[in-house]
């Protein structure tokens, strides 16, 4: 079964960086479009950062200038950078595939926090 492991989170006071990463393991990670998404508390999850299989990008709003998706598939891995950290960035962190998610359901995720 695909196993989906999430790391790198921290507590981190605003202003800080972070670089989170996701290992993918036991599927063809090449062909999909991978993401990072996000859960605040009291929140749904949301779609942060998303990474194709040519490395084309896209970036919610919130996150557009401070966040860096990318991937290396020899590892079978995806990464996130996440520079100039805000109060409201705080949330658990997870990957998945952008289309079929159900296919591999979630990890555990990786809890950010930013706070002084």
């Amino acid at each position: 079964q695909v196993k989906l492991v999430e790391s790198g989170g921290d507590l981190v006071q605003p202003g800080g960086s972070l670089r989170l990463s996701c290992a993918a393991r036991g599927t063809e990670f090449r062909i999909y479009t991978w993401g990072w998404y996000r859960q605040a508390p009291g929140k749904q999850r949301e779609l942060v950062a998303q990474i194709t299989p040519l490395e084309t990008t896209d970036y919610a709003d919130s996150v557009k200038g401070r966040f860096t998706i990318s991937r290396d598939n020899a590892k079978n891995a995806i990464y996130l950078q996440m520079n100039s950290l805000k109060p409201e960035d705080t949330a658990v962190y997870y990957c998945n595939i952008v289309v079929g998610r159900s296919m591999f359901g979630w990890g555990q995720g990786t809890q950010v926090t930013v706070s002084s």
